[in-house]
């Protein structure tokens, strides 16, 4: 009668009568593991243990088995069992009519299980295991302790892709993080417990000798299976970043303090590959105690001892170019921009791109920097004469010789720094550049023609080739939102080879807050003489009256060269040291771009360089005029301490800066570079944040 009706029975009288319940239970209600019966052969072939396994068998067993277990509605039973009812409703209804045969079949089960995978780990941190860690494996630690600021940030991003379903929100594009495992603190602990190297880390050594005596101490054992299996996943480049528990909070961002490596994934000599990994690891942890370090945790009032090192290893955006690798491009977006140009606002945000590696805005060097609301209306693309003076001139790559990568203080041991022609020669350039025509003094939209070749992205901001402005728009928007804070964010773009199908990668890399001062003056500008202020400017960021400052170090204008600029490093630094064994602090003037790395740019001071600074404008000549440090670490760093940011070019009346006024004081300090003078009272310095406008009066 059950036969006839189509249904099972046990006799509840049988002797066995507890195993045969229980064999019928895992039978029909398919507990345990999945057994791929093959109507043609009569038996299982084989046994998926996890969805990971089911999806790597679907590919190989053969299609009467997969006729059989579709017909009979087996593959929804088994993941209902497994609590995998999203995935198990697809394949609810799922019959054989369907499909045109039953390779289409496989390959739906087989895209639906990659899709359901891909998404589930999205905005989950899961402890990293041997047995389940693969290609569908996005965020992982491995470790017990925390996982830092950085790593914190990017988790959070994860989650925000996920939360908003962006990560296919645009046609054409992958929004995603790179794939990434996190080093947790309590392996930095381990490590220098076990080596004895926090007596080395606080002494008076030199970073070369920290950096060596780190290098020489051996990692956790624990560890090593893991990053074996992580490197094992990928084909592209490591990235070696800090993630410090200080690191990207809302109250002091400590950005770019720490060293961050980059480091080639030899595929065919994963022994080399771990060799530069350790070894990079181990710098990471070694540049928590190098002086710079050491200067921003007394400035932050911290204790070096207290901080605890995490470590985020990820997948570098980009393309393999011969012997070099790096990214379609990169950037920095802010929610809040500090000088907005008609008509932007300031709370449209500002973006800054450019060519390769991000270490290129980072620094502070020239790239394209416009307003995502105004895209179209980028000033260095104004005129033709603009436009060749102040793009990119270079780009940054990394050096796939593995031999280029030695442990060292300079994160930029393996970088090479190359011309715009190169990037024409990979082919990278034609979303993104243009061609000066020298004939016509004309720059066209294109690098299909004869001549200079600019990096102008002209493509995306004029012609909308690729959604950046709308992308980075919502993001910011929804980042300031979920934070509750102004933010910036890091991220990376690439562009698949010419003619490939595949989409464009958009990887954000980073989140942090954006600091605002919490203090609240008003200046009426219109009452304020400023032939009775030392400087003034309107493009000024910072909020507040600042008190306690009697001393103002300046650049001497009338012999300045910016080829001399690298030689005032020191003479700065001395000075500062002196103010800092003082507890006091300073105005700071000068010419072009403080911090930037490049010279020619500005005087590239590090924040250990100036640390006592409360003030730091930054002044143009005539004949040397630099955009603001808007977008570097350095000047996210000034941000962070609430340093008054001033930019005065008042050749163009912008601003005002009388120099003849302080050139007639006495001096504390003079050389043939800069001038230390010294008021008998305190400085009356205002800057109104709601009108970025700032001055600072004479005595």
């Amino acid at each position: 009668m059950a036969k006839n009706i189509g249904v099972d029975f046990l006799g509840k009288y049988t002797k066995n009568f507890s195993f045969e319940l229980r064999n019928f239970i895992i039978k029909n209600l398919h507990l345990g593991s999945f057994h791929f019966y093959c109507t043609k052969q009569a038996k299982v072939t084989c046994t998926a243990t996890s969805l990971k396994s089911f999806q790597e068998l679907i590919l190989k067993v053969s299609p009467e088995c997969i006729e059989y277990h579709v017909s009979k509605n087996h593959i929804t039973k088994w993941l209902n069992s497994r609590s995998l009812f999203l995935l198990a409703r697809k394949f609810k209804h799922l019959t054989v009519e369907h499909f045109d045969s039953i390779e289409d079949i496989r390959e739906f089960i087989y895209m639906a299980i990659s899709n359901y995978r891909l998404n589930s780990g999205r905005g989950v941190i899961t402890k990293f295991e041997q047995n389940t860690f693969d290609s569908y494996s996005i965020f992982s630690r491995i470790g017990d302790g925390y996982i830092g600021g950085k790593a914190r940030g990017l988790a959070f991003t994860d989650l925000l892709i996920k939360k908003h379903k962006l990560r296919n929100k645009y046609k054409g594009v992958t929004i995603t993080i790179p794939r990434t495992a996190i080093l947790c603190t309590d392996v930095f602990d381990e490590f220098m417990e076990t080596n004895n190297l926090y007596e080395i880390g606080i002494s008076n050594r030199s970073d070369e000798e920290i950096l060596s005596k780190f290098v020489e101490a051996r990692l956790p054992n624990r560890i090593f299976t893991s990053l074996y299996s992580f490197i094992s996943y990928t084909n592209n480049p490591i990235a070696i970043r800090s993630s410090s528990r200080l690191e990207d909070s809302h109250y002091q961002p400590f950005a770019g303090v720490y060293s961050t490596y980059m480091i080639p994934n030899i595929v065919s000599d994963k022994h080399l590959t771990i060799k530069m990994l350790t070894e990079a690891i181990k710098s990471v942890y070694a540049s928590v105690f190098y002086r710079d370090s050491k200067a921003y945790m007394t400035a932050t009032s911290n204790v070096i001892d207290e901080e605890k090192m995490g470590v985020v290893l990820q997948d570098v955006c980009g393309t393999t170019y011969k012997n070099r690798f790096y990214p379609t491009f990169s950037g920095v977006a802010r929610s809040i921009n500090f000088y907005p140009i008609e008509p932007e606002k300031a709370d449209d945000g500002i973006v800054n791109v450019a060519l390769g590696l991000g270490k290129h805005i980072v620094d502070g060097c020239k790239s394209m920097r416009f307003s995502p609301r105004y895209p179209a209306k980028a000033l260095q693309l104004s005129t033709p004469e603009l436009t060749l003076r102040d793009t990119q001139k270079f780009f940054y790559a990394l050096d796939l010789d593995p031999t280029k990568f030695v442990p060292s203080i300079s994160e930029d041991v393996n970088i090479i720094q190359l011309r715009v022609n190169h990037a024409h020669d990979d082919n990278a350039l034609r979303h993104i550049g243009s061609t000066y025509d020298f004939q016509n003094n004309m720059i066209k939209d294109s690098v299909m023609y004869d001549g200079k070749k600019l990096v102008t992205f002209a493509n995306i901001l004029r012609n909308n080739y690729f959604p950046l402005s709308k992308i980075l728009m919502d993001f910011m928007e929804i980042g300031k939102q979920e934070m509750n804070n102004h933010i910036e964010v890091e991220f990376a773009v690439n562009f698949p080879p010419k003619g490939s199908s595949e989409d464009i990668i958009f990887s954000l890399l980073q989140i942090r807050p954006i600091i605002e001062t919490d203090q609240d003056v008003s200046i009426d500008i219109d009452e304020i003489d400023v032939k009775e202020s030392i400087l003034y400017s309107e493009s000024v960021l910072g909020n507040g009256i600042y008190n306690d400052i009697c001393d103002i170090i300046y650049v001497k204008t009338g012999n300045f060269n910016s080829l001399n600029n690298h030689k005032i490093v020191e003479k700065i630094d001395n000075l500062n040291k002196e103010f800092i064994e003082n507890d006091k602090n300073y105005v700071l003037i000068g010419p072009g771009r403080w911090g930037s790395s490049d010279p020619a740019l500005g005087i590239p001071v590090k924040w250990s360089n100036i640390s006592g600074v409360r003030i730091i404008v930054e002044s143009g000549l005539e004949n040397y005029r630099i955009d603001p440090s808007q977008g570097t670490h350095f000047f996210h760093n000034l941000t962070s301490f609430r340093v008054g940011y001033f930019t005065v070019n008042p050749f163009i009346k912008d601003g005002y800066y009388d120099v003849c006024f302080l050139d007639k004081m006495d001096c504390v300090y003079e050389d043939e570079f800069i001038r230390h003078v010294q008021f008998d009272k305190e400085l009356v310095i205002e800057i109104d944040g709601k009108s970025s406008k700032g001055v600072v009066y004479k005595p």
